[in-house]
């Protein structure tokens, strides 16, 4: 199986006016993501991972002691993370679905403090990487923060929400004001219908 960089869900300016440039998605998706596309098809040809799906390759390549050494799983796995990125988001306007927004009042006591935990999360999180919005192994909603491309996979969680820390996803636009990122990110870019239909789903 060979992996291919999927077309963005919306034009390279849809996002423009919730913050995110057409600059920054040229960057991010035309060339971080091919990237990460090309690698991984690069490193799995010909091993036993050739022909398994992300996931497959994912799970079976994590090992919280050598991530930083396994190539396969670092591009697998940052395919798959902005894979989920793009749908994630959309243009401005979406409001949150009250399926979603009643779990997310029951499990973090309001809108706002799951806004503020997701953007400590990802403030906090030292260098490269995500934060993200899951559903735990035992149904509960809880926001996590990974590095590089570690993703909730890799712990048997399923990804609600998930917004990339690491620096080519907002330089362009924010600088290094990565709270200011975060919280545009949370107020103008995400796509709140498909996170509903995530958790609908999970």
């Amino acid at each position: 199986m060979t992996f291919e960089l999927p077309d963005l869900p919306y034009s390279h300016d849809a996002l423009a006016a919730g913050g995110m440039s057409a600059e920054t998605l040229e960057f991010h998706h035309d060339l971080h993501h091919k990237a990460y596309v090309d690698n991984g098809n690069k490193l799995i040809a010909g091993t036993e991972w050739d022909g398994k799906s992300m996931e497959d390759i994912i799970t079976g390549t994590y090992s919280a002691a050598a991530v930083a050494q396994n190539g396969i799983f670092n591009n697998i796995s940052q395919l798959w993370n902005h894979n989920q990125f793009w749908e994630m988001m959309g243009p401005a306007g979406r409001d949150m679905p009250s399926e979603l927004e009643s779990r997310i009042n029951g499990a973090f006591g309001s809108v706002d403090q799951f806004k503020a935990d997701f953007s400590a999360a990802g403030v906090g999180q030292f260098g490269s990487g995500w934060c993200w919005l899951v559903v735990d192994g035992d149904g509960s909603l809880k926001v996590t923060k990974t590095e590089n491309g570690v993703n909730p996979l890799c712990f048997g969680q399923t990804a609600l929400l998930g917004c990339d820390v690491w620096e080519h996803s907002y330089y362009i636009d924010f600088r290094n004001k990565r709270p200011v990122y975060l919280s545009n990110f949370l107020d103008n870019l995400v796509n709140w219908e498909n996170v509903a239909e995530r958790l609908a789903n999970a």
